[in-house]
């Protein structure tokens, strides 16, 4: 970064800590009325120095998800809520319709032992699951990363492979096509069967349509959610038989939100 360019950044940091400032003020005059907010304040993208996340408008990333440096999202692909994908010392590449379930953490290493540079690469469709860590990396198309499964540098997971929740992939470990790996340290359990792969697939484009449910709430505004929620207060009514609360809204409770044509 050059002389001009630090200048910049050093604009930028005194503009948001002056921002910060006065939001703290804000909220000292607002008393306690300012814990009602319920929108997240998270910066959910954060740029290193000159490398920052590149994320496509049709990826979902949770608004408690941190993606900082030189991380590349693709399409349809969903960032879960509490995950970390770190692009410091590397890269992360992570292809369309590809799934980073909650907490899970992506990381990178700048070279091994033997000098061989190691970013963390995920395919399309891949499904990684909740509290995964996955470090200097490669994951390839429409494989599966179990819960909690831990890959470390230099593991390279073939399509359509999976490895199964809990397990530990130890260093420069590669997982071939079609095959289930468990265990700490991970090792050959069996073939995947057509149908579980097929499974696994679908899995993938259905955590994709899920994602898209997530975007469109976490979207609304600060006004409609609390209008929806004053409305549902409103409509409420207790279910004697099964002692609970359910809502039923009239058709002329929400605002006409279809489009207008011009006469």
């Amino acid at each position: 970064m050059g002389t001009l360019g630090k200048a910049v950044y050093t604009v930028g940091f005194w503009i948001r800590e002056t921002g910060q400032a006065i939001d703290r003020l804000g909220s000292r005059l607002q008393g306690k009325y300012h814990f009602h907010e319920q929108l997240s304040r998270h910066r959910t993208l954060m740029n290193i120095f000159d490398k920052a996340p590149s994320v496509h408008r049709d990826a979902f990333v949770a608004p408690s998800a941190s993606i900082t440096g030189d991380v590349h999202v693709g399409r349809g692909s969903s960032i879960w809520y509490g995950c970390v994908l770190r692009g410091d010392a590397n890269s992360i590449s992570i292809g369309s319709g590809t799934n980073i379930q909650d907490n899970s953490i992506v990381h990178v290493a700048k070279s091994n032992l033997q000098g061989k540079v190691l970013p963390t690469t995920i395919g399309d469709n891949v499904t990684v699951g909740h509290s995964a860590i996955l470090h200097g990396c490669t994951v390839e198309d429409e494989a599966v990363v179990g819960t909690g499964a831990t890959l470390l540098d230099g593991v390279v997971v073939e399509k359509h492979a999976m490895v199964a929740a809990g397990s530990l992939v130890r260093q420069d470990t590669r997982i071939p096509y079609g095959e289930v790996w468990g265990g700490n340290p991970a090792k050959f359990l069996r073939k995947l069967t057509e149908e579980e792969i097929s499974f696994n697939s679908q899995s993938a484009i259905n955590y994709t349509s899920l994602a898209q449910a997530h975007a469109a709430e976490n979207a609304k505004s600060f006004e409609e959610t609390e209008f929806l929620k004053a409305l549902k207060l409103k409509f409420a009514h207790q279910d004697e038989e099964h002692d609970s609360t359910s809502v039923a809204l009239p058709d002329n409770a929400l605002p006409d939100q279809s489009p207008k044509v011009a006469a």
